[in-house]
């Protein structure tokens, strides 16, 4: 259960990561060795998993799209995931419930290298149907 300076906190982490530790307990309201441990113990408790870059606007990748994945029957996300792990231009699989299994986030450089994770995605075994939306823009983003 996160109390409101718990949740003072990530607010402070999602605005800017790299902020400092003195900077983020003036924002908390407290010392800075207690938003020290405050911060331990959300990542040992699982809340607090990691730290992200957010690049800058021509850092971000060409073509970025969502496959949109349907399993063949008795295919499940534990089945087809470990086929896609080692494909760098994948930055993440989403489980789904509906009609599509599984939704597919890709980053590339290019519409020829979204093409191949298409194709590789499309005849990954277990895999039913894959539909490529390309991502025109992100008005909303939150961690």
């Amino acid at each position: 259960m996160l109390d409101d300076k718990d949740k003072i906190l990530i607010a402070a982490l999602r605005k800017n990561a790299r902020e400092s530790l003195v900077g983020l307990a003036r924002s908390v309201g407290l010392s800075r060795s207690a938003t020290q441990e405050r911060m331990r113990r959300l990542e040992r408790e699982g809340v607090i998993r990691g730290y992200t870059v957010e690049l800058a606007a021509e850092q971000d990748p060409a073509v970025r799209a969502m496959i949109a994945v349907t399993f063949q029957p008795g295919f499940r996300c534990k089945h087809v995931v470990p086929h896609l792990a080692g494909i760098p231009e994948i930055v993440a699989c989403h489980s789904l419930t509906g009609s599509i299994d599984m939704m597919v986030m890709v980053a590339c450089g290019s519409n020829a290298a979204l093409d191949h994770v298409r194709d590789t995605v499309a005849a990954t075994e277990g895999v039913a149907t894959a539909t490529t939306h390309l991502v025109l823009g992100t008005p909303l983003a939150r961690s």
